[in-house]
């Protein structure tokens, strides 16, 4: 029996494959979404702001706070899995990567494909590493912990600390404007629609266990 959970499955390399293709694409729309300039997603905001304070690259900052909220997961009693423990480096890895290698836009043309190409990049890897099923990262499993913890609606609760995360990141300087926005709307349906075009069959019946409900309820998903 394997000591980690989810590494016996007929398919496991292409899982594997899954994860850690999701979680550098997801650093690196992270990215893009960074040089289009119009505004970053909710942790974005607040990665930047302590970057901005620090001194610190956007990707240090991100595998510390994402080591920082994995260590919330210990009162609430959450469990972390591979894909945890890899979020919190693989996504600030790409993060500083791809800002190395991309260049900031000019001119609202560029910067709005930029933003668009970020945007439409990251549902596409969170279905891919969600889908994978190795655990939820840092950050979503706060949310569904403390869901769990208190019996409040994983929106409310997403939306709460989304909200905190921003206002904090917006104080020490991180940007928010129309691309914060449009993310917030659009990550919803397009992770969604990525799980259901990434989802891998269980291995007892062939069925999808990704595939439907929302991206929230895939996450909460053991």
């Amino acid at each position: 029996m394997s000591i980690i959970p989810g590494l016996r499955s007929p398919h496991l390399t292409r899982r594997l494959c899954q994860l850690y293709v999701g979680l550098a694409l997801y650093g690196a729309s992270s990215a893009l979404v960074v040089r289009g300039g119009l505004g970053l997603e909710p942790w974005g905001v607040l990665h930047q702001g302590l970057a901005e304070l620090t001194g610190l690259s956007m990707g240090v900052v991100a595998i510390i706070v994402g080591a920082a909220v994995l260590l919330l997961w210990v009162p609430i009693r959450q469990r972390p899995g591979l894909g945890t423990v890899s979020n919190v480096f693989a996504v600030g890895l790409a993060i500083d990567a791809t800002l190395a290698l991309v260049p900031e836009a000019h001119g609202l043309p560029a910067r709005i494909t930029l933003l668009v190409t970020g945007i439409v990049l990251n549902g596409a890897a969170t279905g891919l590493y969600i889908a994978a099923r190795f655990g939820p990262g840092p950050r979503d499993g706060l949310m569904t912990g403390v869901h769990r913890l208190t019996g409040r609606s994983v929106r409310l609760v997403r939306t709460a600390i989304e909200v905190a995360v921003v206002a904090t990141g917006f104080a020490l300087g991180g940007t928010v404007g129309v691309g914060t926005v449009a993310y917030t709307l659009a990550i919803g349906p397009l992770a969604q629609l990525f799980l259901r075009v990434f989802a891998i069959p269980a291995a007892d019946n062939g069925s999808t266990v990704v595939a439907t409900g929302s991206p929230e309820g895939a996450i909460l998903r053991p």
